[in-house]
């Protein structure tokens, strides 16, 4: 294990992001907003691409769309009451390892928050149809903050909100926009589920190398196992 490893398994502190990272939510999100757009303002179809906007929140992906201000809110409605739909549905599932990393770093004694870009609504709705919520001592969400992800508003809202030893913290997240909130706030970040690493983050393949990570022995100076 390298100093980094042990470094990152030695943290007390966990914020994990929700979508992409704990539950497979993004087919479902594309599907939502897909048909919401269709429904609500069909002439903005076009210039949609849900893979350049993964890690957003829904609010900053219809401002972006340039949607007038009333067409805005209603399409913000829509999707949401159709993603929810989807999640209630059962369609958003829990990613492989997911449950593996929250049951060992309870077991390790550490302290997990949730901090993500969905709305408190959706994102309720998730942590109830997945059985993840009883594993995080906070949520936060993007209905807390002025501004979502990318902006590291969202992460220093976490750290002011729960204050954390910045060095005895660490971030997992998977999109370019998760992880540049929280390296720009200053956390060790984790990327898994990404096919190249965001600036400023560690890469893993999955949550179970991450678990691996964690359940690696620690050696001391002499080589032998702590």
């Amino acid at each position: 294990m390298s100093a980094r490893d042990t470094a990152i398994a030695g943290r007390r502190v966990w914020f994990c992001d929700l979508d992409g990272t704990l539950v497979d939510s993004a087919p479902v999100h594309r599907a939502a907003f897909h048909a919401a757009l269709a429904e609500v303002a069909p002439a903005l179809l076009g210039s949609f691409r849900y893979d350049a906007v993964a890690g957003a929140s829904t609010v900053d992906v219809v401002a972006a769309l340039g949607a007038a201000p009333g067409v805005a809110e209603h399409l913000v409605r829509r999707k949401q009451e159709l993603y929810r739909g989807h999640v209630d549905a059962g369609r958003v599932r829990v990613l492989p390892g997911a449950r593996r990393l929250l049951n060992r770093l309870t077991g390790r004694g550490c302290t997990a928050y949730l901090v993500t870009s969905g709305s408190r609504g959706s994102v309720e709705r998730v942590l109830a149809a997945s059985a993840l919520g009883g594993f995080f001592c906070g949520v936060l969400t993007a209905d807390d903050v002025p501004a979502s992800k990318p902006d590291p508003g969202c992460y220093r809202e976490a750290c002011r909100r729960w204050a954390p030893d910045p060095a005895d913290a660490v971030a997992v997240e998977d999109s370019a926009a998760g992880v540049a909130s929280a390296v720009g706030a200053g956390l060790l970040t984790l990327q898994v589920h990404a096919a190249s690493p965001a600036p400023g983050a560690v890469p893993l393949d999955d949550l179970n190398d991450l678990v691996a990570l964690l359940d690696a022995p620690v050696l001391d100076s002499g080589g032998e196992r702590r």
